[in-house]
């Protein structure tokens, strides 16, 4: 059985927080890159039908928004012992992440 596939894009949070489930439930899955422009998402539409991202096509469903895609997620596949320490990870590295970027902007208002 294939992978599901993910219709997503790197500056899109909700699609951060998929992205982050799906690797805290160890589960493979394909990326699909999105068009930031909505007219040039053709095979996004040809495939789901939407043009709002993400959007996740597993086992023929289609399911689109953040919410819905975790909510399905965590119906779908069993959460692993080793769930906790990617989430604590991704907390940490988010919390360097937005510590930077206050640094950052602390040097540049002065």
């Amino acid at each position: 059985m294939s992978p599901p596939v993910l219709w997503q894009t790197e500056w899109c949070p909700a699609s951060r927080r998929v992205r982050q489930r799906l690797t805290e439930l160890g589960v493979e899955y394909v990326a699909r890159q999105v068009p930031v422009e909505r007219e040039k998402r053709g095979e996004l539409v040809e495939t789901t039908g939407q043009t709002s991202i993400p959007a996740l096509v597993d086992r023929g469903r289609v399911v689109v928004g953040g919410d819905a895609i975790l909510d399905y997620l965590d119906s779908r596949f069993p959460e692993p012992p080793e769930a906790l320490r990617h989430r604590a990870k991704a907390t940490r590295a988010r919390e360097r992440d937005l510590e930077e970027a206050c640094q950052q902007l602390a040097l540049t208002t002065r």
